[in-house]
C-alpha cells in the first residue's frame, strides 16, 4: 500500500478540550506518524502520514474528537511535507 501525507484542519470547540491529545492517541494506535498542534485562530491542525485506510479511519475519528470536544468541520487536504516519525503534540505557537 502507499503511503499519503495529509493536513486536517478541525474547526469548532477543539480547544481547551484535550483534542490534541486525543488525536495523538488515535494517530498513535492506528501507527500514523505526524503533528498536530493548535492555531490562534481556534482551530487545530493535524499532519499525517500513512495508508489511505489508516488516514480515512483517523479523519472519521477527528469528527468525533474527545467528549467534551464539538467538531463542526474538518478540511482536509493533500500535503507535501513528510513528518519525521512517531507523533507530536506541538506546544501553541503563541
Amino acid at each position: 500500500m502507499s503511503v499519503a501525507v495529509r493536513r486536517y484542519l478541525v474547526s469548532g470547540r477543539v480547544q481547551g478540550v484535550g483534542f490534541r491529545y486525543f488525536v495523538a492517541r488515535e494517530a498513535e494506535a492506528l501507527g500514523v506518524a505526524g503533528w498536530v498542534r493548535n492555531l490562534p485562530d481556534g482551530q487545530v491542525e493535524v499532519l499525517a502520514e500513512g495508508t489511505d485506510p489508516q488516514l480515512s479511519t483517523l479523519e472519521g475519528r477527528l469528527w468525533q474528537g474527545p467528549p467534551h470536544a464539538r467538531v463542526a468541520a474538518v478540511g482536509v487536504d493533500a500535503a507535501d511535507e513528510h513528518p519525521a516519525g512517531g507523533f507530536a503534540v506541538l506546544p501553541t505557537p503563541w
